[in-house]
Order: structure tokens, then C-alpha cells, then sequence
């Protein structure tokens, strides 16, 4: 075989292995306008543990059907026991909301850590792991209403750090970003 013909094979197995890769991800979940009661989704479905990735990722609750200028808060139960609330909003004038979990949330509450920063020649912010992070499993994410007995759930599934979310990790404590504290 030739050398082009395998610089070319080469470039069609790693474009493929892309494709799968990226082709394997979930599209995001859409609210269901056949339905009039309460709802709610998040988007991803799914999250990964890395403590990078965790950081990065955008997680966003939405709802509809709920009573206008209430107010809501979102609780996850899940695996051994673990309760914890990770976000609230406004009910809008249509009865929908949008509430995302913060950066500082998602490292206290789901990463079970601490967030700090140095100030040297930059400011430098990095995240202080203490202990492991909420357990891997199917949480129920439930929408409460604070005025009205309103609620509505969905899934969220929390998996284990893949290879490359690790990687990112290990990364992340070379660089200083992430910082190990044995309590």
C-alpha cells in the first residue's frame, strides 16, 4: 500500500471514530407542549463526574405549566440518601421557567467541594476536592413550588468520569486548577 493510501486510511478511521463519537451524544430533551399540568426536563440528561468536566458543564432545568410569579426550587434525590437542592427560579407570566445550576452549586453540592482563589501576579481561581463527589446513579430532579403544592420530575442521570475527563482532571491538578485537601 502506498504511503498516500495510508495517510488517507488513516484520516477516514480517525473522521469515523469522530462521527460515532460525536454522534453518540444526546440531543437535547424539549419540553412537551401536549402536556398542560406541570413539567419539567434538564438538559444534558446525563452528566459526567470529572471534576473538569463538572465545572464546564451547563446545566439547565426547564419547566412549564406551573402558576404565574410563583417561585420554584429544584431538589435531586438520588442513591444513598443524598438530597440536595441545586437551583430556583421565577415562574414567568406564561407559566414556564428556566433555572441553571450555578458554578459554585455544581462544585459545592455535586462535586462536594470548595471553590477559593490566590491573587499572586494574577488572579487564579481553583477548586479544593476534599471528598468524593455525589454517589453515580439516576437521581430524580423535583420541581417544588414555594406558594402552591405544584410539582413535576424528571431524571438526571450521574455517571462516572470517563478516560478522557480524567485526563482533563489530572491536567487541571498539574496546573494548579484543582487541589487535593485530605480532611
Amino acid at each position: 500500500m502506498s504511503k498516500q493510501m495510508k495517510g488517507l486510511s488513516r484520516r477516514l478511521m480517525i473522521l469515523a471514530c469522530l462521527v460515532i463519537l460525536f454522534g453518540c451524544a444526546n440531543s437535547p430533551k424539549k419540553l412537551d407542549p401536549s402536556i398542560s399540568g406541570p413539567q419539567v426536563i434538564v438538559n444534558p440528561q446525563t452528566i459526567r463526574l470529572g471534576i473538569a468536566k463538572v465545572l464546564d458543564t451547563k446545566i439547565l432545568f426547564e419547566g412549564s405549566g406551573f402558576k404565574p410569579k410563583d417561585s420554584i426550587y429544584i431538589e435531586l434525590l438520588g442513591p444513598n440518601q443524598t438530597k440536595l437542592v441545586v437551583a430556583e427560579s421565577l415562574i414567568q407570566p406564561d407559566g414556564t421557567f428556566k433555572a441553571e445550576v450555578s458554578k459554585l452549586t455544581r462544585i459545592t453540592e455535586i462535586l462536594r467541594a470548595d471553590a477559593s482563589f490566590e491573587i499572586e501576579k494574577k488572579y487564579k481561581e481553583f477548586v479544593i476536592i476534599t471528598q468524593p463527589p455525589i454517589p453515580e446513579g439516576v437521581y430524580i430532579a423535583k420541581v417544588m413550588c414555594m406558594s402552591s403544592d405544584m410539582t413535576a420530575e424528571t431524571k438526571l442521570t450521574v455517571k462516572g468520569p470517563s478516560i478522557l475527563n480524567s485526563t482533563k482532571d489530572f491536567l487541571g491538578k498539574m496546573l494548579g486548577k484543582i487541589r487535593y485537601k485530605k480532611t
